[in-house]
């Protein structure tokens, strides 16, 4: 008895301390709570970290585009066969054949 009396004790001096119940209580309302909280941010980190690999991917593909315009702006041969492999356009003596292949 006297061991589980001296644990309540310690428990009671300790850790129902007012100033360590406080600290407890401001943990908590920190790391749940509101805007600011841990779990919040947490979110936002991810989100943004999402949205930079998003926006790189992005960024590549508008290089890629520019690229393109560029070749194209090159010559006229090339600008002729991306309309016809495209848009399947052609000149005015020449006649188009679409193949499609089923299963």
């Amino acid at each position: 008895m006297e061991r589980g009396h001296t644990i309540w004790q310690w428990t009671r001096k300790y850790v129902l301390n007012k100033y360590v119940l406080t600290l407890l209580i401001f943990a908590v309302i920190l790391t749940f709570c509101g805007e600011q909280s841990l779990l919040n941010r947490v979110r936002r980190a991810h989100e943004i970290s999402r949205k930079e690999a998003e926006l790189k991917s992005y960024q590549e593909a508008i290089d890629e585009t520019k690229a393109q315009i560029e070749r194209m702006n090159a010559s006229t041969e090339n600008l002729e066969q991306f309309a016809r492999e495209q848009y399947f356009m052609h000149a005015d003596n020449e006649d188009v054949f679409i193949i499609n292949e089923t299963d």
